[in-house]
């Protein structure tokens, strides 16, 4: 049962991905107008929800990955300590490092979405 939760977490987000790369690759903008000019205004109008899919995905599964990360990060660093407890000052400061870093990857995400949204205003 473990491990095919594990699998499930991992694959998660690729099959996310996937999905909204397959669909923005499929998406045809000219099928609402033969005019070039109104299709290029309506094939954009019709990208805006893939867009807004797109940035709402890439900080669910940022936020999904940083905070496993960070709860296996925090679990190991307590469990070293528990283990040896006068080596708790030589875990603490790697321990907050590494949760700092996936921290920065998870705000690099949220920044990434906001990029995004900005393109459908």
């Amino acid at each position: 049962m473990n491990r095919t939760l594990k699998l499930l977490v991992t694959l998660l987000p690729v099959v996310a991905v996937v999905c909204v790369f397959a669909g923005i690759a499929h998406a045809d903008p000219t099928a609402l107008s033969t005019d070039p000019a109104i299709a290029k205004v309506q094939g954009a109008a019709s990208n805006y929800g893939y867009i807004a899919l797109a940035a709402g995905l890439a900080i669910g599964i940022a936020a999904l990955g940083g905070g496993i990360g960070q709860g296996r990060a925090a679990a190991a660093a307590l469990d070293g300590i528990a283990r040896n407890p006068g080596a708790a000052g030589q875990i603490r400061g790697p321990m907050i490092l590494g949760l700092a870093l996936i921290e920065s990857l998870v705000i690099y995400a949220l920044i990434i979405a906001f990029l995004l949204l900005g393109k459908i205003s």
